[in-house]
């Protein structure tokens, strides 16, 4: 149950009465009425903006509208008052009673609380991480991974039906360089000094790639031409790559749904066919570009090339799909690719890229807007660097990889429970600072660490209950007398909960699931102050020597827990029952 979307139906309502009456013009679009939270809570419940934004189309003051929205809203035996403030917002008082039903709606719900139809079974693809298939991942690909797995989790929570998806680069030059790389550990493994010179990837990860290769083929390719070797090791050590990436992948607790190559882009014609659909619409031209301000990039020549009309779409310049020399620039394989997901039937598509991808964002974007004829929208999501710290101190190094810190190095020090919550306390566009000290830390600084404890509280609270003889079962306390649950504070804390709803379609629908975690800080925050009130104020305290009483302040402790749980559970973070 959505309180506000509720409401909100209430206030549409009255609207329309008022048109019937003839208070206001017929035909008004009331999609930007939104009901939602006060920002000072001492000005009510809930506020609309329903008169500020029909003012002009309906013309009329806003005030006049208002007044008129807060007589027929106070027909609502739900509504305890309605105050027209300022210019024309109308600030809303709900009886206690509706607040008082929450926790009967949560316990009745579970964890699915909140769940919403948002999505309404459309499909959406989100396709996340991709990291060349030539190492381990670093502590960036952490980042798009978490931010990846939660925004899916959330996705599906809110109603989409979510495909999770890796695409595997694995048709560029850096696989010859992974297999050239593993010919060196080959050499290793058969005894000889491997030449681990510049351009090659130097990390020891490779050493059980050469000992597999020493496994297969004995001494054989030892002394061999390239031409002999490489495509067989490519393959090889491709294969034993995507096992570890997959590996680690799961250690993160993320799992994927479909794993894409780029390479079978390559000589099956979907490249061909994605730039014929696009040269049918007449978005495929012979030209040469104009010489780039600044930084010259890649794919820029001084030549005729075979350029997309991306700038049809809002891109800033056309962009070549076709070298000079006739082979595939690095944005026709994925102009097929994401042609590829349209085909089947995507409604939505979410590409989450590392920071350093800024500058494909127009064009992949113009390139899925022309080949879906608008009707798929995607959705790129940036992830900015992380910044990792030890002692106060950059800590740069992984001796297995080479030159970084690996997601395993992360997960194995702090665990994945606590590298997923921290990588969801920025924005994703936003640097994040990792402090392997500080997210260890028990202390509210540490957000991971603060909502656990919360929920810890709660089960705390449950385990004294049935260790006095108290039943606190969900059955139990569905049951309790809720309309007990009336000092300011109770109220207050049921209001927070009851935005769970609310903030999950408003995270869903700007696929922004750092919005959970934020939340469930705040939540955390609120029950530990209730808490701690409750030091000082034995009536707040959750057990009572009325047993009833008791009960229903309970089902609110445990309503609290629920969320926790189920805001958690979005996150990919198990909750912790008892804090050691």
């Amino acid at each position: 149950m959505n309180l506000f979307a509720e409401v909100r139906e209430a206030v549409v309502d009255a609207l329309d009465r008022m048109a019937a009456e003839g208070a206001l013009p017929h035909g008004l679009d009331l999609a930007a009425v939104a009901v939602e939270p006060p920002r000072d809570p001492a000005h009510g419940d809930m506020a609309t903006n329903a008169a500020m934004v029909l003012a002009k189309p309906a013309g009329q003051p806003p005030r006049t509208i208002a007044e008129g929205l807060a007589q027929r809203l106070m027909d609502d035996p739900r509504i305890e008052g309605a105050d027209v403030a300022g210019p024309g917002f109308l600030n809303l008082r709900l009886v206690p009673a509706v607040w008082q039903g929450v926790v009967r709606d949560i316990l009745a719900e579970g964890t699915g609380y909140g769940r919403s139809g948002l999505g309404r079974g459309e499909k959406v693809n989100v396709e996340f991480v991709s990291a060349n298939p030539t190492g381990p991942m670093h502590v960036g690909h952490v980042r798009g991974a978490v931010v990846g797995d939660a925004l899916a989790n959330l996705l599906a929570f809110a109603g989409w039906k979510v495909t999770r998806e890796y695409y595997i680069n694995d048709g560029g030059a850096q696989v010859d360089v992974l297999a050239r790389s593993a010919y060196e550990r080959y050499r290793e493994a058969c005894g000889l000094e491997p030449e681990i010179r510049e351009g090659l990837y130097p990390g020891d990860y490779l050493i059980p790639v050469g000992e597999a290769l020493k496994a297969k083929y004995g001494t054989s390719l030892l002394d061999q031409p390239e031409g002999v070797w490489l495509a067989e090791l490519r393959e090889f050590a491709t294969a034993m790559m995507l096992q570890m990436i997959r590996d680690d992948l799961d250690a993160l607790g993320v799992r994927m749904d479909v794993y894409s190559s780029e390479k079978a882009l390559y000589g099956t014609g979907q490249i061909e066919a994605a730039i014929a659909e696009l040269r049918e619409k007449g978005l495929i031209y012979e030209g040469t570009l104009e010489p780039p301000k600044g930084k010259e990039p890649e794919d820029w020549e001084p030549r005729v090339q075979t350029l997309f009309k991306s700038t049809e779409y809002g891109d800033d310049v056309d962009r070549p799909v076709k070298k000079s020399d006739g082979s595939w620039t690095y944005f026709a394989p994925d102009i097929a690719y994401h042609y590829n997901k349209v085909k089947r039937g995507f409604d939505q598509l979410i590409d989450i890229f590392g920071a350093d991808h800024g500058g494909y964002v127009k064009r992949m974007k113009a390139a899925v807007a022309a080949l879906s004829q608008g009707r798929v929208p995607l959705d790129i999501k940036l992830i900015q660097l992380v910044k990792l710290y030890k002692g106060g101190q950059p800590f740069k190094m992984s001796k297995r990889a080479g030159t970084f810190v690996t997601l395993r190095d992360v997960v194995d020090e702090v665990g994945a429970d606590v590298t997923r919550f921290i990588m969801l306390t920025r924005k994703n566009d936003v640097a994040l600072d990792f402090d392997f000290d500080k997210v260890l830390e028990q202390s509210k600084d540490n957000p991971v660490f603060y909502v656990q404890y919360a929920n810890a509280r709660i089960n705390s609270v449950l385990r004294k209950a049935r260790e006095a003889g108290m039943a606190v079962d969900d059955t139990t306390l569905l049951a309790a007398d809720h309309s007990t649950l009336s000092h300011p504070a109770e109220l207050a804390l049921l209001k927070k909960v009851a935005e769970w709803p609310r903030l999950v379609e408003i995270a869903a629908r700007n696929n922004e699931p750092h919005r959970v975690a934020f939340y469930l800080y705040e939540l955390a925050s609120d029950f530990h102050g209730f808490w701690n009130r409750g030091n000082d104020e034995s009536s707040l305290r959750f057990v009572q020597e009325d047993i009833s009483l008791s009960q229903a302040k309970i089902a609110l402790a445990r309503a609290v827990g629920v969320v926790i749980c189920g805001g958690l559970a979005i996150l990919g973070v198990t909750p912790v029952e008892e804090m050691r």
